[in-house]
């Protein structure tokens, strides 16, 4: 299992784009979470196996419809064992 950090930066909020995350990781089987950060971008921990997330980053460089991706920026991290997906205010 993988663990990856990912800050989506664009037109991110007010357009669904956690509600749609959290859809896309359940229907992929990833955990971890996402929030809003204060500067207007997006924040995602997630984990899975690397094919599982590569398919989720490149859901994640288009997003929901009303989105405007313009960057996504990954780190990888530690393992935390996420044992779902949430959205955290």
């Amino acid at each position: 299992m993988e663990h990856i950090n990912i800050t989506v930066k664009g037109k991110v909020q007010g357009v669904w784009f956690r509600q749609s995350t959290m859809e896309k990781a359940i229907e992929l089987g990833i955990n971890g979470y996402t929030m809003n950060l204060t500067n207007g971008d997006v924040f995602i921990e997630a984990e899975s196996d690397e094919k599982t997330l590569n398919l989720f980053i490149e859901w994640c460089k288009i997003g929901p419809e009303m989105a405007n991706v313009e960057n996504v920026n990954l780190a990888k991290s530690d393992y935390k064992g996420f044992r779902s997906f949430q959205i955290v205010k």
